[in-house]
């Protein structure tokens, strides 16, 4: 027996060395993850597969939690993937707030820090509602589904703990996100989702679509 597992080792000491370092990459450099769900529309669809960079805040050994250092800060606009323990899930969203900022909403609209970040009309409108929201130079996309009914349009001025984020689904009136599960945590940070690879249509046999090939997520 003991040979025979000597022997299979030695004969597949390829395999098993890239099955250890495929898994040391992904546990510890990048990833990637499929989007469940429409709390993210329309920057992120159902069947989107998206690559993660695991570095962008954290330096972590492979197969744990454990940071050996800090290699950066989520900015404003970032989309972060993270396991909420409040949630029991592990979530996409758009980080909002920061550490320290003073933030509210009121009829759907953001106030930072004192700023009113309005919405603009979106170049391709759609029967969807969607806007542009601009968050520190960064523009993105912001539906509201005026099939969806509203829920928490408005919350009064909180104030970002540190070492958490206030964050928010770009699909607003059908996003569980801070305002439903509160501030996130930064230890529960796992990296900066960077581009669509690609996705499937789980409407026309699982076929890839032809438009959602290596996307950015920070470019309208």
């Amino acid at each position: 027996m003991t040979l025979n597992i000597k022997s299979f080792f030695k004969n597949n000491l390829g395999l098993i060395s890239f099955i250890v370092l495929m898994v040391c990459f992904r546990s510890a450099v990048a990833d990637w993850y499929t989007i469940p769900s429409s709390s993210m529309e329309p920057t992120l669809e159902i069947g989107d597969r998206i690559v993660v960079d695991k570095m962008a805040y954290d330096l972590r050994i492979p197969l744990t939690e454990v940071s050996m250092m800090k290699t950066g800060e989520p900015a404003r606009g970032d989309i972060v993937v993270f396991e909420s323990v409040a949630a029991n899930n592990r979530l996409i969203k758009r980080v909002v707030g920061l550490p320290g900022d003073r933030v509210s909403m009121n009829n759907e609209v953001l106030t930072i820090n004192g700023e009113v970040i309005n919405f603009q009309p979106s170049a391709a409108p759609s029967n969807t509602g969607d806007v542009i929201e601009n968050l520190s130079g960064l523009k993105h996309i912001v539906k509201f589904d005026s099939s969806a009914p509203v829920h928490l349009a408005n919350f009064n001025t909180v104030v970002v703990p540190q070492d958490h984020y206030l964050v928010l689904g770009d699909n607003r009136r059908n996003s569980a996100d801070s305002r439903v599960y509160g501030f996130v945590p930064r230890n529960e940070l796992k990296g900066k989702a960077n581009y669509v690879a690609f996705s499937l249509n789980y409407d026309n046999f699982y076929l890839p679509k032809r438009n959602r090939f290596a996307e950015s997520l920070y470019t309208l």
